[in-house]
């Protein structure tokens, strides 16, 4: 806690803790996800690309969370490296569908397995009806912050 006692006791502050959990969970993905030559990022991009084809560079950034810039720096090495195409004009406006390629589908079912076991060693400690709770908890706490609802 601050000594002037304005700011955010950090021994209580929720936020706190999420963001320590959110830094704790990305470096144990980081840590499984480095021998196979990967980042979250990297992870994060094919995994969205697997379960939505076809997405644009600013839809992969906002699932990704990070910036267009970024992305796009990603997917020009994943293009290069054989993990993504997409096409040389845009279909339609200015967007670049992106698609795995086998060689990235291949790469992701071995990161997909390691993040699992990233996620099942973080819950290991906790019964189903303790793991349904904090979904729905967290679930919840995203929502009121999305809408701008004050949570009552």
């Amino acid at each position: 806690m601050s000594q002037d006692g304005a700011g955010v006791d950090l021994e209580t502050s929720l936020g706190y803790l999420l963001k320590e959990a959110s830094s704790v969970l990305r470096a144990a993905m980081e840590e499984v996800l480095r021998p196979l030559g990967m980042s979250v990022t990297h992870y994060s991009c094919l995994e969205l690309l697997a379960q939505r084809p076809g997405l644009s560079n600013s839809e992969l950034a906002r699932g990704a969370f990070v910036t267009r810039q970024s992305m796009n720096v990603l997917l020009q090495a994943l293009e290069r490296d054989g993990y993504v195409t997409r096409p040389a004009a845009a279909p339609v406006g200015k967007v670049l569908p992106t698609r795995l390629t086998p060689r990235g589908q291949q790469s992701l079912e071995k990161a997909s397995a390691a993040v699992r076991s990233v996620e099942v060693r973080m819950l290991a400690g906790l019964t189903e009806a303790e793991q349904a709770g904090a979904f729905r908890i967290l679930r919840g706490m995203i929502h009121s912050l999305r809408d701008g609802g004050d949570g009552a």
